[in-house]
C-alpha cells in the first residue's frame, strides 16, 4: 500500500474516532431508544434467517410430489405442509416488517436527537470562543459546519450507517448458518470477501480524500457567498459584480469537479461489487446444483443458500453505494471536531468569583496586547480612570484605542499586565458578572433581524416593556419607533438595514441604556452621522452617560471636547493626558485624526438640543 494511502487511512480512522468520542455522551442519553432499536434489529435479522425456510419445505414437497408421478413415494401431508408454510411465511414477513419499522423508528429518532444535540453543542461552543478565533474565522464556513456538516452526519447516520449495521449483522449470522449446513458452499461465499475488502479499502480512501477536499471547498464557497451578500452595498457601489461572480464561479466549478470525481469513484466501487457478488452467486449456483444432483442437498436447501447469498452480500452493495456519502460524513465529522477542539483563550479561572456592583474605577497597569504574535498593539499601557469620570481616549487610527474596550469587556485578556476595576483584576472575576456591568455603543450599530423591542431587550435579561420604553425615551428613539407601522414590534432588516444610521445608533444606545451599567464605552459611536442626526445622538449619549464612568474612544478631536479629561494614545502607549483644551491643542495637527473645521463643536450641539 502506498505511503499516501496509509496516511489517508490513518487520518480517516483517527477522524472517525475523534467524532465518535464527541458523540459518546449523547449516545448515553439515548440508550433507551438505542436498546429498543437494537432489539428490533436482532428480531428483524432472525426473521430474515427464517424467511426462506417455508419456501424450502414447499419446494421440497412439490418436488417429492412430482416424483410420486413417476413411481416415487409422495408425502401424505403435502396439503398441510403447503398451508403451514404459507401461514408461516406470512407471519415471518409481518413480524419482519414490524421489527424493521420499530428499528428504523428508534434509530432514526435517536440519530436525529443525537445530532440535534451535537448541533446545539457546536453552536454553544462557537459562542464561547474568543474574539481571537472569530477575528480570523470565515463566517460562511462556520455556518456551513453548524448546518450542512451536522445535517450530513444526520443524513448518513440515519439512512446509511444504521441500515448498514443491520446488514452486517445479517451477513455474519447467515454465513454462520450456511457454514453449519454446508461448509463448502460457505467457503465459496467467503472467497470473494478478501477481494471486496482490498478493492473497497483502496477506493474508499480515495473517495474520503476527495470528499474531505470537497467539504473544505464548499465551506470556502459559503464564506465567499456570505461575505458578498453582507457587503452588497460595497459590491454594487464599486461595480464588483463581475469580479465576485468570477470568484464564485471558480470555487463553484472546483466543488463540482470534486463532487463528480467522488461520484465516479463511488459508482466504480458499486459496479465492481456487483461483479464480485455475481461471481459468488455463479459459484454457489454451480457447486450447489452439483451437490443437489449428487443427493448431498435438496433443491429447497439450495434455494435457501441462494437467498442467504443475496441477503448476505447486501452489506457489500450498501457499503459500495453509501461509501461516498459516508466519506463525506466522515469529512464533516472531522470539521466539526476541529471546531469543538478549539479552546477559548478567555475563560473563567478556577478561582474566579462573581463581581460586586462596580463603582467604575478603572486602571490599566503595564498592559501588553497582541493580535498577532510578535506584533503588540499595546506596549505597556498605563492609565487610570476615576469612578464617574468622563474620559476621551484619542489618537491616530491603529494606535490601540479600541483594544481598551475589548480588554474592559474581557473579549480579550492582556498578554502581560493587569486590567483592574475597583481594584480587582478582571481575570479574578467571572465574565458573566463583569460584562453585564459594561455597556458598549459601537461605531457599527449592528441590529438583529427581529423586532425593535427584542433588539433593545437584548441589552439585559428579563427586562419589562416599561423598561424598554424608558430606555428608548432616554435614547431619543421613542418618537420615531412609535411612528413606524408596528411600533416597537416592527421587524428590522438584517443588521438593521431598513433603518437610517441615526435610528440604528439610537436603538443601540437604548440597548445600552436598558443595561443600566455603571461603565459606558462609546467606541467611535459618532462616526458617519450628519450634523442634524449627530445633535440627537449626542444628546442621547449625554443622558446615557450621566453619572457613569464613561470612556469615549475616538480619533475625532471634536468628539472629545466635552470630556473631563483626554488621554492621548499613540503606538500602544498613553503618551499624553490632561484637560481637553490642552491635550487637543497639542495634537490638533497630527496625522490620523480629524480636527478640521467641517466638524461642528459637540458642545454647540448639546446647547442647541438643550435649548
Amino acid at each position: 500500500m502506498p505511503s499516501s494511502d496509509r496516511r489517508s487511512m490513518r487520518r480517516s480512522l483517527h477522524g472517525l474516532r475523534r467524532t465518535a468520542g464527541y458523540l459518546k455522551p449523547h449516545l448515553r442519553a439515548e440508550r433507551t431508544l438505542l436498546f429498543g432499536g437494537s432489539a428490533a434489529l436482532f428480531a428483524e435479522v432472525a426473521m430474515r434467517l427464517l424467511e426462506p425456510w417455508p419456501l424450502k419445505f414447499v419446494l421440497d414437497g412439490v418436488i417429492a410430489a412430482s416424483g410420486a408421478r413417476i413411481g416415487l413415494d409422495a408425502p401424505d401431508n403435502l396439503p398441510m405442509v403447503l398451508v403451514l408454510a404459507c401461514v408461516a411465511l406470512l407471519v415471518i414477513v409481518t413480524l419482519r416488517a414490524v421489527a424493521a419499522y420499530l428499528m428504523t423508528l428508534c434509530f432514526a429518532l435517536a440519530g436525529n436527537r443525537l445530532l440535534t444535540a451535537m448541533r446545539e453543542q457546536v453552536y454553544a461552543h462557537l459562542q464561547t470562543l474568543s474574539m481571537a478565533f472569530h477575528d480570523n474565522a470565515r463566517t460562511g464556513d462556520l455556518v456551513t459546519r453548524v448546518t450542512s456538516d451536522v445535517g450530513r452526519l444526520k443524513e448518513v447516520g440515519v439512512t446509511a450507517a444504521l441500515p448498514l449495521l443491520g446488514n452486517v449483522i445479517t451477513m455474519v449470522t447467515m454465513l454462520g448458518v450456511v457454514a453449519v449446513l454446508d461448509w463448502q458452499l460457505a467457503l465459496v461465499m467467503l472467497a470473494v470477501l478478501p477481494l471486496f475488502v482490498l478493492t473497497g479499502a483502496r477506493l474508499s480512501r480515495k473517495i474520503t480524500g476527495v470528499s474531505r477536499t470537497q467539504r473544505k471547498a464548499e465551506g470556502a464557497l459559503a464564506s465567499l457567498a456570505a461575505e458578498t451578500l453582507a457587503a452588497m452595498r460595497v459590491v454594487q457601489s464599486y461595480s464588483l459584480e463581475d469580479r465576485m461572480q468570477a470568484a464564485f464561479a471558480s470555487n463553484n466549478v472546483k466543488t463540482l469537479k470534486d463532487g463528480v470525481k467522488a461520484k465516479k469513484l463511488s459508482a466504480g466501487l458499486e459496479r465492481r461489487t456487483d461483479v464480485l457478488v455475481g461471481i459468488a452467486t455463479a459459484g454457489v449456483l454451480y457447486l450447489g446444483a452439483t451437490r443437489v444432483l449428487a443427493g448431498a442437498l435438496t433443491p429447497g436447501e439450495l434455494v435457501v443458500f441462494l437467498t442467504y447469498l443475496k441477503a448476505a452480500f447486501k452489506p457489500m452493495r450498501d457499503l459500495a453505494k453509501y461509501t461516498g456519502r459516508i466519506a463525506q460524513a466522515a469529512a464533516s465529522g472531522e470539521r466539526l471536531v476541529d471546531l469543538l477542539e478549539e479552546r477559548p483563550r478567555v475563560v473563567n479561572q478556577q478561582w474566579a468569583r462573581s463581581a460586586r456592583p462596580f463603582l467604575g474605577d478603572i486602571q490599566f497597569t503595564d498592559v501588553w496586547l497582541s493580535y498577532t504574535t510578535g506584533h503588540p498593539v499595546l506596549r505597556g499601557l498605563n492609565l487610570r480612570i476615576r469612578a464617574g469620570e468622563r474620559v476621551a481616549v484619542v489618537g491616530p487610527s491603529g494606535a490601540g484605542k479600541s483594544s481598551v474596550a475589548m480588554l474592559l469587556s474581557r473579549l480579550r485578556d492582556p498578554d502581560y499586565g493587569q486590567v483592574r476595576i475597583d481594584g480587582h483584576d478582571l481575570r479574578d472575576l467571572t465574565m458573566e458578572s463583569v460584562r453585564p456591568q459594561i455597556a458598549i455603543v459601537l461605531q457599527e450599530s449592528l441590529l438583529f433581524a427581529m423586532s425593535i423591542r427584542e433588539n433593545i431587550a437584548h441589552g439585559a435579561c428579563d427586562v419589562t416593556d416599561e423598561e424598554i420604553e424608558r430606555a428608548a425615551r432616554l435614547a431619543g428613539a421613542h418618537e420615531f419607533i412609535t411612528a413606524l407601522p408596528d411600533g416597537y414590534d416592527t421587524v428590522v432588516g438584517e443588521r438593521g438595514a431598513t433603518l437610517s444610521g441615526g435610528q440604528r445608533q439610537r436603538i443601540a444606545i437604548a440597548r445600552a441604556a436598558v443595561r443600566d451599567a455603571p461603565i459606558v464605552v462609546l467606541d467611535e459611536a459618532m462616526t458617519g452621522l450628519d450634523q442634524d442626526t449627530e445633535q440627537e445622538v449626542l444628546a442621547a449619549m449625554d443622558r446615557l452617560t450621566d453619572g457613569r464612568t464613561t470612556i469615549v474612544i475616538t480619533h475625532d478631536l471634536a468628539a472629545a471636547q466635552n470630556a473631563d479629561r483626554v488621554i492621548w494614545i499613540d503606538g500602544g502607549l498613553a503618551t499624553d493626558h490632561g484637560p481637553p483644551s490642552q491635550v487637543l491643542s497639542r495634537h490638533a495637527g497630527e496625522p490620523g485624526v480629524i480636527s478640521g473645521p467641517h466638524r461642528r463643536d459637540p458642545r454647540e450641539a448639546y446647547r442647541a438640543v438643550r435649548r
